[in-house]
């Protein structure tokens, strides 16, 4: 990547990112992965409490990379067909018509996700995994880029279905959200009082795409590839880098999705910034996001009040960072 084409590059994302922050105060870690999900071809779970933003986040990203946006309210009396769609009989031609359902978008919000039965949150994640629905014998390709961003409130879990955690690892991150800052707040407040401003697309979609395939050609260094392999190692076997007692707070570590996402996510996250090669701070950033929904912990750590973050920071903070040779030469 030359010099001409990578302030290019980075002007551009940095324009999408500003245009998003006419709208959104603080939240830059939220967009930050956003950006990264996107640019990798992943998905979001975010957790927060209600009145963060995360609606107006994605609707904003969305108009900033002129991109359609759906937002669906998942409750418990939805069904598959809401989300993806159903044959609808007309009785006047006597045929079935195909009504495509509000997946067919380029970012889709699932709103709390968790409130609607284990059936409709299959139906989604199928689809974030294949990027198609079939509705009887037709099979519809969903448009490009696809991003689902969707949400949990960890306040209520009345009246909810956790996701498995089998359906949990196709989540490429899952980012928690914390309120604001006083400041940030103030200024949350007068723009709520004004008029919202209109928001300009900076790029569209097919530029997107071909981003996506700019992002695929940035290097890693092998030693960071086995750094990711040696990260989700030392959460299935934490004795490994001397953190033995780690042990009986874990069920189940990571499944090596978490490395293979912790590296594409890596990719992105150095291209957002410019780079045409990952560093080891790019993976160490993200490693949180990409493994904490991933670590299925034991009694022992919920009766201990020791939760994943914890324990990926210490793992973390006992395995040695690499320092490739070839990133300061590139």
């Amino acid at each position: 990547m030359d010099t001409s084409s990578e302030n290019g590059i980075t002007g551009a994302v940095e324009q999408v990112l500003y245009e998003v922050k006419k709208t959104i105060v603080g939240q830059d870690a939220l967009l930050e992965r956003l950006m990264v999900a996107l640019l990798s071809r992943g998905h979001i779970l975010v957790e927060g409490v209600p009145g963060l933003a995360k609606t107006l986040a994605v609707k904003a990203l969305a108009a900033a990379i002129g991109g359609q946006f759906h937002r669906v309210q998942f409750t418990p009396d939805l069904v598959p067909a809401d989300i993806v769609g159903t044959r609808v009989y007309h009785q006047l031609s006597g045929e079935f018509q195909v009504s495509l359902g509000p997946v067919f978008t380029n970012l889709l919000l699932a709103d709390e996700i968790n409130r609607a039965p284990a059936k409709v949150q299959s139906a989604l994640l199928e689809v974030m995994q294949e990027q198609q629905v079939t509705i009887g014998r037709e099979t519809h390709h969903i448009p490009r880029p696809f991003l689902v961003m969707a949400t949990q409130n960890p306040i209520e879990s009345e009246g909810t279905y956790p996701l498995p955690e089998a359906q949990v690892d196709r989540f490429m991150m899952k980012v928690v959200v914390g309120y604001p800052s006083p400041t940030e707040e103030f200024v949350i407040v007068e723009r709520a009082i004004s008029p919202l401003p209109m928001l300009q697309a900076i790029v569209d979609p097919e530029r997107l795409i071909q981003m996506q395939g700019q992002v695929e050609q940035v290097y890693v260094d092998p030693s960071l590839i086995e750094y990711s392999v040696r990260l989700a190692n030392a959460t299935r076997r934490p004795e490994e880098v001397g953190q033995g007692d780690l042990a009986r707070y874990i069920s189940f570590g990571a499944s090596p999705r978490a490395s293979i996402n912790l590296v594409l996510a890596a990719r992105a996250l150095a291209f957002i910034r410019g780079r045409d090669y990952v560093i080891p701070r790019d993976l160490t950033e993200l490693a949180l996001d990409i493994f904490r929904h991933r670590l299925v912990l034991s009694y022992e750590a919920l009766s201990d009040d020791v939760t994943a973050d914890t324990i990926l920071t210490r793992v973390m903070a006992a395995l040695p960072v690499p320092v490739p040779v070839s990133s300061g030469s590139r």
